[in-house]
């Protein structure tokens, strides 16, 4: 076998075998989906996600920087919740962390998604948008902006405003819409509070974590934890989303690693003692196949 094939088997692990529960469970990365009961609502399951998931590159070391795998090879890999941030560039969106772009416009990430869905059917990936940094040379909306995407393949997306069931979604998109709209479009996470826990309860209930600025690692641990804690012991109507991202700031400097290097580690731990039952989405800076696999199998 190859080098290059054993690489490629390695990142993507797409034949994962664990042991949850005294069972052995396979399962693989690119279609995880497929042996899940379908009548489960979305909230009933533990999902793998990213942080800023389109955000590949940085100007100074540790600042903006938040994935090592691109779009595809985080669908392929099991992440199920990506977190897009888009700016408004000549009434188009461009991918952007903070200012700094991240060589990705919002019609390549459609493209993964549409291809993988379309590989993988299923499958389906919850999309978070919100608006990032500010607008340049702009005559529209967002929202106008976001509907000129979705109509070119309105098939594609879930904008019903209610957690769905996995049938009712596989080789769809679900949008969390973390911008304001004028009318319901997706579910409405447009009131996303700034670093802390919160709930949002509208036509879809949320509780969502995401303390980013933190300051002691353990405490930002206590608060995934916490959460995790209801989310497999509380309301399963309720979607669970819990960022295990966040930046210390080191002489004023972020540094995003720094966080990562604590939480991830902690993440596989849990599930490894945690190995079954309803944890929620997970959402991480530089997700890869240890943490997707150590959260996927708590479904089966």
């Amino acid at each position: 076998m190859s080098i290059m094939v054993i690489t490629f088997m390695v990142l993507f692990n797409f034949q994962v075998n664990v042991n949850a529960a005294n069972e052995n469970v396979k399962f693989r990365t690119n279609d995880w989906m497929k042996d899940v009961d379908g009548n489960k609502y979305l909230s009933q399951l533990s999902i793998p996600g990213t942080h800023d998931s389109g955000a590949l590159y940085e100007p100074v070391y540790g600042t903006a920087k938040c994935q090592e795998l691109s779009i595809d090879e985080q669908l392929k890999a099991g992440t199920r919740y990506l977190d897009i941030r888009c700016r408004i560039i000549d009434d188009a969106f461009t991918i952007h962390h903070g200012f700094v772009y991240q060589h990705l416009n919002f019609d390549d990430v459609i493209n993964s998604c549409s291809e993988f869905l379309r590989n993988n059917p299923s499958e389906t990936i919850i999309m978070s948008i919100k608006e990032e940094y500010k607008a340049e040379n702009s005559t529209k909306s967002f929202e106008e902006i976001f509907d000129s995407y979705i109509n070119k393949n309105r098939e594609l997306w879930y904008l019903n405003d209610s957690i769905p069931t996995l049938d009712e979604v596989r080789g769809k998109i679900v949008l969390v819409r973390r911008f304001v709209s004028n009318n319901k479009k997706g579910i409405d996470a447009s009131s996303w509070k700034d670093n802390t826990t919160f709930d949002i309860n509208n036509s879809s209930n949320l509780a969502i974590q995401d303390c980013y600025k933190v300051g002691d690692t353990s405490e930002k641990w206590e608060e995934m934890t916490s959460l995790y804690e209801k989310a497999s012991t509380r309301d399963d109507n309720c979607l669970y989303i819990n960022y295990g991202s966040g930046y210390k700031s080191i002489l004023g400097i972020p540094n995003i690693r720094k966080v990562k290097s604590y939480i991830n580690p902690k993440i596989v731990k849990y599930f490894d003692e945690n190995s079954k039952g309803r944890f929620g989405i997970t959402v991480v800076d530089f997700a890869d196949k240890d943490i997707n696999s150590s959260i996927i199998k708590t479904n089966f």
